[in-house]
């Protein structure tokens, strides 16, 4: 059983205990969660390794749940979690999936309407069964029947972080393989896409019956589609498709260019290639019937008298006309970064405390992070009030004073009022070095209230960076109704810097708001909305997110040394 299945089951559980109302143990379930999805190595192992006691250094896990995730480990089952779906036997992962429905929504519809799952509710709330109920009413019914809609466009495609360090182990168990010459990943997850239909592999062999055998025969297969010399698809348990081809040395690079798509950008090279008198294809580059040009990428670009344009970009967005211009500009790379600015401890909702996320981030070879930690209106994290914040400052300094090779800087994730007012007063904001606003509630608000609403919180002389602009979550929750280029411009007036969030839920900017960004001459940050040591590792994520909006590494503060990124904000 892999991590992500076992922290779907503690996730579901605190779902589960959150509809009894329990006050504290939904959170604790919900951190272990959060850790265990991020664990780069598989718990099993390290359960062999050192039994209970091994495990018990993941953060948040005790004796108690050590021994559930145990007893998961040796029977693929927990009783506990089993119990608690007899006593309530509703789809608590699916129905709350849907924006608006929470665990205690569901306790009702269920004991009210006998509704168990998504298409119970969606008859409910079509027949006008759902408006009638306490606390829910017409509105209600309407936002739910809008949620489901939502979910059903998603249906079929998965968030880019839940796909990938599968993907990824998959290409490396076949590069292990005695009879692969080279692997590599294609299709959208090459570039990077926000979410994933299916993933494509391509490897070079010189034997590859061996290695289709190897890969229908994986434990995550489920079922196997076809299986040929050349090609092989397969089912994998998690519903995502995945095809291996294997295809000649002499072609990888045009294998890699067409599998690798988009199909629009395909469609533009193979254009430049016909205006050349040539044709391109997944085997080659041909003039007749002479391969011009094939085994790698960047000779089938060069030919093509284009500049090598990077995965993310190949969206026919500019970037064609741009590589043959020689003006693709230089886009910040992987390991530019050097901070992460939106960090969450044990103070509020986090799973891990200061001294381990600094930690963490140090090993990854980053030079400052700041804590930022919720605030007072955000009571479900136990978020800080002026005195907490306070106190945690005092303990931040006396960190620091123990810590070397990183700095922790002082922050807070504010909340941004209905009415645009922040829920931190001024004197205590103006002690911190990093402040950043997010809305965290009132997502409904008509789009003129709401921007302005937005604006109103940039406008205020403390608020530094501006998170999750948008406040979309992936295939859970649609981006609020907002006016991005009034939030670009008032960014561009005030001083505000925007936030790439680049939490795999998340990924807010979208791509095509960071573009806007960049050619408004907006500042970017990419921070990794860390709740756990493990999520410090999704700053790639942003990353890839801002190389497909074109950004450069001068766009993005977090590259610069402390001093230099402190004296871009708004009161360094």
């Amino acid at each position: 059983m892999r991590n992500s299945d076992i922290a779907q089951i503690f996730r579901e559980i605190a779902l589960y205990l959150e509809m009894q109302e329990e006050p504290f143990k939904p959170r604790a379930y919900e951190k272990v969660a959060y850790a265990l999805e991020a664990l780069e190595e598989p718990v099993e192992e390290l359960y062999k390794r050192g039994g209970i006691k091994e495990l018990r250094n993941i953060p948040g896990v005790g004796q108690a749940i050590g021994e559930k995730i145990e007893e998961i480990i040796r029977t693929g089952k927990l009783k506990y979690y089993e119990d608690l779906r007899k006593e309530m036997p509703v789809d608590i992962h699916g129905l709350t999936a849907i924006e608006g429905v929470g665990p205690k929504s569901v306790k009702v519809l269920y004991e009210q309407l006998g509704i168990k799952g998504v298409d119970d509710l969606e008859r409910a709330a079509r027949s006008g069964k759902i408006r009638g109920l306490p606390h829910f009413g017409e509105k209600m019914e309407q936002k739910i029947l809008k949620g489901i809609e939502f979910l059903k466009q998603g249906s079929g495609r998965f968030p880019l972080g839940s796909v990938l360090p599968l993907v990824a182990e998959i290409e490396e168990r076949l590069r292990g393989l005695p009879e692969v010459e080279a692997v590599t990943v294609a299709g959208s997850v090459r570039r990077r896409k926000e979410t994933i239909g299916d993933a494509d592999l391509l490897a070079i062999s010189s034997k590859p019956e061996r290695v289709m055998d190897y890969f229908t025969s994986m434990p995550e297969v489920m079922h196997v589609h076809g299986k040929g010399m050349t090609k092989t698809m397969v089912k994998l348990k998690n519903r995502m498709d995945v095809d291996l081809r294997v295809v000649p040395k002499e072609s990888f690079g045009a294998a890699l260019s067409y599998f690798t798509g988009s199909k629009d950008h395909n469609v533009a090279l193979r254009r430049i290639a016909q205006e050349k008198g040539l044709k391109l294809n997944e085997y080659g580059l041909f003039r007749g019937e002479k391969r011009v040009a094939g085994e790698t990428e960047e000779e089938i670009y060069k030919a093509l008298g284009l500049s090598y344009i990077p995965p993310e970009l190949r969206e026919n967005q500019g970037e064609v006309e741009a590589a043959r211009k020689g003006k693709l500009p230089e886009f910040i790379a992987y390991g530019d970064l050097r901070g992460d600015l939106q960090i969450q401890t044990t103070w509020t909702d986090g799973a891990n405390s200061i001294e381990e996320m600094a930690g963490e981030a140090k090993r990854l070879g980053l030079e400052y992070i700041a804590i930022t930690d919720h605030t007072k209106s955000l009571a479900m994290t136990g978020g800080s009030d002026e005195k907490k914040l306070l106190r945690q400052m005092e303990a931040i300094d006396k960190i620091n004073k123990s810590l070397k090779g990183i700095t922790i800087l002082k922050g807070a994730e504010v909340n941004i009022n209905k009415d645009g007012t922040l829920d931190i007063k001024d004197e205590v904001l103006g002690k911190l070095d990093v402040v950043g606003i997010a809305v965290h509630s009132h997502f409904n608000l008509p789009r003129k209230e709401m921007t302005e609403r937005i604006i109103k919180a940039m406008h205020n002389p403390h608020a530094d960076i501006l998170f999750h602009p948008t406040g979309r979550v992936i295939q859970k929750r649609e981006p609020y109704d907002v006016d991005m280029e009034a939030v670009i411009e008032t960014a561009k007036e005030t001083g505000t810097v925007l936030e790439i969030d680049a939490y795999p839920d998340r990924l807010d900017l979208k791509d095509e708001h960071i573009r806007k960004a960049v050619e408004a001459g907006v500042k970017l940050v990419i921070d990794s909305d860390a709740h756990s040591v493990n999520h410090i590792r999704f700053l790639e994520f942003g990353v890839a997110q801002a190389r497909r909006g074109w950004a450069k590494k001068s766009d993005v503060l977090n590259t610069r040394p402390l001093k230099e990124f402190l004296r871009c904000l708004k009161h360094p």
